[in-house]
């Protein structure tokens, strides 16, 4: 009777500690793994923090930008922390098709496989409408939204031909494609459209079980936003506009990219999360 009580003691305490381990995401560290990830946009910023997140859940990231040495410095760090073979840079203007079907061609090539792909490569000018030349819109359109376009057009095809388990894009869009931002009509005209290319692309991947979705950031401490935040009166404006009271960090957009990327969301597709602090609440 005694070693029957022992046994049950036994069984109900590793239970414990097992729901426990749950609890505290001892799972989610496995959501990724061997999962071949690509990153555009990947050199700093949100970019960076999520390659990051991926590559320490176990999936092999693919590093992408214009920047070469942005992205080495990226990669080692992974390398460092996460093991040989968990990063590679490939520098690409992602704004280019001849680019975009080079980077389709060597993750082809070097994996056979291809399950995740997070289209985060974006920036902006400052202009009002009236005052606005043609090629500072026709930039931020090729940055925000051509290269999201490009890029699932072609690395969806990778995904499709080499029948990916689980396949999942996710589109970074933002705060600005609900409200237009002062001196950003074209960033916020871009972002409303990768919303909705968003959903477009979903319905049409939907048969071949590739889901797509976006995530919209708020005001977000990146080295894009670095010279506008050292304007105090600037942060305190967002800071009193926002009801979480401050700006948001790179890891809590890149904490909810891995979540919307990861099978834990694998009924939703189409969809945009905003993750603004409350922004439009306020």
């Amino acid at each position: 009777m005694f070693k029957d009580q022992q046994l049950v003691t036994s069984a109900y305490v590793n239970e414990v500690v097992n729901i426990r381990h749950n609890l505290l995401g001892g799972n989610s560290m496995s959501r990724f793994n061997d999962r071949v990830c690509v990153i555009t946009g990947a050199g700093s910023g949100i970019g960076k923090e999520t390659a990051i997140r991926l590559a320490k859940e176990g999936a092999k990231v693919v590093l992408v930008g214009r920047t070469e040495s942005k992205l080495n410095k990226v990669a080692t760090e992974i390398v460092t922390a996460y093991g040989e073979g968990s990063a590679l840079s490939f520098p690409a203007d992602v704004t280019k098709e001849e680019d975009v079907l080079k980077l389709a061609q060597f993750v082809k090539g070097q994996y056979g496989r291809l399950e995740v792909v997070i289209n985060n490569a974006g920036g902006s000018g400052s202009s009002s409408i009236l005052e606005m030349n043609v090629d500072e819109w026709d930039r931020t359109q090729a940055t925000n939204l051509k290269s999201v376009f490009l890029v699932s057009k072609q690395l969806s095809k990778v995904m499709i031909e080499t029948k990916a388990q689980q396949g999942a894009i996710v589109n970074v869009a933002s705060l600005s494609g609900y409200k237009a931002g002062a001196k950003i009509p074209h960033y916020s005209a871009a972002k409303a459209g990768v919303i909705n290319f968003t959903r477009a692309l979903a319905n049409e991947l939907a048969p071949f079980v590739i889901r797509v979705n976006s995530v919209s950031p708020g005001f977000i401490e990146t080295p894009l936003t670095e010279k506008g935040l050292e304007n105090e009166h600037f942060t305190a404006a967002i800071e009193r506009n926002t009801a979480l009271k401050r700006v948001g960090k790179a890891k809590e957009i890149a904490n909810v990219i891995t979540f919307v990327a990861s099978s834990e969301a694998s009924y939703m597709t189409g969809s945009d999360v905003l993750v603004d602090g409350g922004w439009l609440i306020t």
